[in-house]
């Protein structure tokens, strides 16, 4: 196999160490993951057995403090790693990013000491599988419009609603789940901590999808659910603002994979092209082969280095939420129009599911909805310039 990114330009923001990890993060993809990722496809989730061999060399929750089994590492640019290296070379459906960076940080910000006991030393170890339930029918990207309703109980909490296309919804094990807590306001939601085996809560169809084939994405239904007042994340009416500020790092993450996937894509037609003969002679030897790769070599390399800067002000906690939805939508838009060029590239072949440019194809139509739609994503950049429709008349 071509080594990913060895036509690209050079990185400025690893380190030796960070080098030494993505060698052994790269083993761990190539022994553990690539090996069964078309069956994993075929069955549409991956094997719980990958999570805990995750846990085992220490690549979950990294940020986690030692004495819940985390190497209590909190710089982004290992995760940055695991994205690019997992997009290159294993499965792109395997979620360990959602474990460990999109669900795992409220815990471990918001939740409170008994919380983090309960829970931590599992999640690290993969033996116990996160989730996040956000979405429902009625209400994607408009967290605000979230109708699955909380209610006091005494002491608890009776959980009811529905949620769709949630991530690790077959294999997950606790679920955070938002809910409305004040029905008059319309950023009234608290965050819920649901376990697999509560009563009233289940799981509906596994929804097939047009791409990440791999990934279990499922209904969750709550009916009556009882939450104990311990199972509540923070303050159950400041739920919206938590989730408001977990998603730049949910924007950050999805900008790394997709321009991991395009570069991925770009690397593999230009070998393909090189090989493919169309009269006589290499595709690559078409002045429009080799103009629109070096089109995208340029792009490539020119939003690579803005993902990177993103990435350090994270490190530094200064990433601001219009930069990451810039990030966000730029990289699903190029991703968009790399692997798309790229499956022209190859022609007929491209359209087969045998070659790897067509499951990219699929898996990338995503990037431009989830995590907050590229429309959402321009209303976020246009408020951050001043141009708030809420208060323009």
């Amino acid at each position: 196999m071509t080594d990913i990114g060895t036509t690209a330009a050079p990185r400025g923001i690893f380190e030796a160490e960070h080098d030494m990890f993505r060698d052994s993060f790269r083993r761990f993809i190539v022994n553990e993951v690539a090996p069964h990722a078309e069956r994993w496809r075929e069955a549409g989730q991956v094997d719980r057995e990958a999570y805990l061999k995750a846990g085992e060399q220490g690549f979950l929750l990294m940020w986690a403090e030692e004495r819940f089994g985390g190497a209590a590492v909190d710089d982004f640019r290992y995760e940055q790693i695991m994205i690019e290296e997992n997009v290159a070379r294993g499965e792109p459906g395997f979620f360990m990013t959602l474990h460990s960076r999109l669900v795992g940080p409220y815990l471990g910000a918001l939740g409170s000491e008994d919380q983090k006991r309960r829970y931590l030393e599992d999640c690290v170890k993969g033996r116990r599988i996160l989730g996040i339930a956000m979405t429902e029918p009625s209400a994607g990207s408009d967290l605000a419009a979230i109708k699955t309703r909380a209610e006091r109980d005494g002491a608890d909490w009776i959980l009811s609603g529905s949620k769709t296309y949630i991530s690790n919804g077959q294999i997950g094990d606790l679920f955070i789940v938002a809910a409305r807590t004040v029905p008059d306001k319309r950023h009234g939601l608290g965050l819920f901590l649901v376990e697999r085996d509560m009563a009233g809560f289940r799981r509906g169809r596994k929804l097939k999808k047009l791409g990440l084939k791999a990934q279990d994405t499922s209904e969750l239904f709550f009916d009556q659910v009882r939450v104990p007042a311990d199972n509540v994340l923070g303050d159950p009416t400041q739920g919206f603002y938590y989730l408001a500020q977990f998603l730049v790092e949910e924007r950050l993450i999805g900008a790394c994979q997709y321009i991991a996937n395009a570069q991925a894509a770009f690397d593999l037609t230009l070998e393909f092209v090189k090989e493919r003969r169309v009269f006589g002679k290499a595709v690559a030897a078409y002045q429009n082969t080799r103009f629109k790769l070096a089109e995208m070599r340029a792009q490539l390399d020119a939003l690579q280095v803005f993902i990177d800067h993103c990435v350090m002000e994270h490190n530094a906690r200064r990433l601001r939420a219009e930069t990451a939805a810039s990030a966000k939508w730029l990289a699903s838009e190029l991703e968009s129009r790399v692997v798309d060029d790229c499956l022209q590239m190859h022609g007929g072949a491209g359209y087969m599911e045998e070659y790897r440019i067509c499951r990219m194809f699929a898996d990338a139509r995503v990037s431009r909805i989830y995590a907050g739609s590229s429309e959402i994503m321009k209303e976020i950049i246009a408020r951050g310039i001043g141009l708030d429709d809420r208060k323009m008349t």
